[in-house]
């Protein structure tokens, strides 16, 4: 039975403002002066209408925590709450809906999702960071975009294609707090061309980063000049050896057999450096190489090779940074529960800037339930990543009509601490050194690949031709 704690004060004040925003459902965490404030700051302009800048983000939000993912239910969500507030239900149409997405500035988008993910990444507690230190993660992604001519002029999709076949496909790079769990920024570019790869979306994503920050990463982003550019800010790095470095020796006089000091050398310019930028890297680094045995029976890696510009082996012993950077598979998680959980793998918009208000408008949501997640791993006194965040998801997509229509503060608050309680319930199942086989066991269906376009394939069932079942 589950048992709801007792009301505090400061949730109550915090359900009050719940009910005051016009019944915003995000109004704890996104008000929505906040939210016109954003607008206005990337230059938006909006008329008092039923599709305020809030009423359109809560529409455009409940669309992307709906599983339907369609327009027609987002309006009827909104539709539908208005009636049980004895307003005047606007219309089922979405046209209006459609044209206010349109509107809505997609640099306020990214602004909501920046400032809520440093919100809850300044605000983590102590014994949440690493020996004291705020830690991020890095990692990127490609989605697919819906098969539109807008869409595959900006992103195209695999070179190697005939036309009228396959998707457009977009790539996504994102900064995550290794704290809380939060999207701290994110840049999304074409899945080819040059300039387009991941390392050049990173060096777009400098703001996310401070001062005294660990930055932990896979090997794609362990080359000298982004090691050495975040050095000179004062930024850490752990992440493991490229795979075009030579292997390190881990042996040697003064050195211990998987801990030991190694030197990186300035290389030639790279032709997307400038001369000024290239001259003002040092010729030298100074890094700490570690080598990290993987004794776990299943593993396909044995042995790891990590690199960091935490030199000093006594402030950070070898254990800790490798415990470390094995958590470096929470940004691999994050994207999961992204692409998979709240289903942003495939995107509807058929315009490329709606697409990528698609993606922002994701982002902001899976902060939202990342603050969830914070509020109830606090209360539990649990890190946030021990607590599901599929089990928070469900749980807040059951709360929410109910939220919705609380009619008092108190109501509102014992609702709000309920959902909060059963959302620290569910954690994440503890298996250490899970692995699994890369297979699946329920068996597709037998239909062919589409490997001409739409047109051809009709013009074969015309003439009675059929399709090649898949070879099982």
């Amino acid at each position: 039975m589950l048992n709801v704690p007792v009301v505090p004060d400061q949730v109550g004040r915090r359900c009050r403002e719940l009910l005051r925003q016009d019944g915003l459902p995000f109004a704890q965490h996104l008000p929505e002066s906040v939210i016109h404030a954003a607008v206005r700051q990337a230059g938006g302009r909006f008329r008092e209408r039923v599709f305020t800048p809030a009423v359109t983000l809560w529409t455009f939000l409940s669309q992307v925590f709906d599983p339907d993912h369609s327009c027609r239910k987002a309006v009827a969500h909104l539709v539908a709450w208005l009636v049980a507030q004895g307003r005047r239900a606007c219309s089922a149409d979405t046209g209006a809906y459609c044209k206010a997405r349109q509107r809505f500035p997609e640099a306020g988008l990214a602004r909501l999702v920046r400032d809520s993910g440093r919100k809850l990444h300044d605000q983590a507690e102590h014994g949440w960071l690493w020996r004291g230190r705020r830690a991020k993660v890095v990692d990127g992604s490609g989605l697919s975009l819906a098969d539109t001519e807008e869409n595959q002029k900006e992103y195209p999709k695999h070179r190697h294609l005939p036309p009228g076949v396959g998707f457009p496909m977009m790539r996504i790079v994102v900064i995550f707090s290794l704290a809380v769990g939060t999207v701290l920024d994110a840049a999304m570019g074409r899945f080819r061309g040059k300039l387009t790869g991941e390392l050049s979306l990173f060096r777009t994503l400098d703001d996310a980063l401070e001062p005294g920050d660990v930055l932990v990463g896979d090997r794609l982003f362990s080359d000298f000049w982004d090691v050495a550019r975040l050095s000179q800010r004062g930024i850490d790095i752990v992440m493991r050896l490229h795979a075009g470095r030579q292997e390190i020796p881990f042996v040697g006089r003064g050195h211990s057999k998987a801990n030991r000091r190694i030197w990186w050398q300035k290389g030639q310019r790279p032709r997307w450096m400038s001369q000024a930028d290239y001259d003002a890297l040092p010729q030298w680094l100074r890094l700490r190489a570690l080598r990290v045995e993987v004794r776990q029976r299943g593993f396909r890696t044995k042995q790891l090779d990590v690199v960091t510009t935490l030199t000093d082996a006594q402030a950070y012993p070898a254990a800790d940074i490798a415990e470390l950077y094995r958590r470096r598979w929470q940004a691999d998680l994050n994207l999961r529960s992204l692409k998979s959980e709240m289903q942003m793998d495939i995107l509807r918009g058929k315009t490329p800037d709606v697409a990528r208000k698609e993606v922002w408008a994701h982002l902001l949501a899976y902060n939202l339930v990342r603050a969830l997640m914070t509020q109830a791993a606090a209360a539990e006194g649990v890190r946030p990543d021990e607590i599901s965040f599929k089990g928070a998801l469900q749980t807040f997509d059951a709360f929410l009509p109910y939220l919705l229509l609380a009619r008092t503060a108190d109501e509102a608050a014992t609702r709000w601490a309920a959902m909060i309680a059963a959302i620290a319930q569910h954690r994440v199942g503890n298996r250490p050194d899970r692995y699994e086989p890369r297979a699946v066991k329920r068996r597709p269906k037998r239909y062919p690949l589409l490997s001409v376009t739409r047109k051809e394939a009709h013009q074969r069932l015309r003439n009675g031709e059929t399709f090649d079942r898949p070879k099982t």
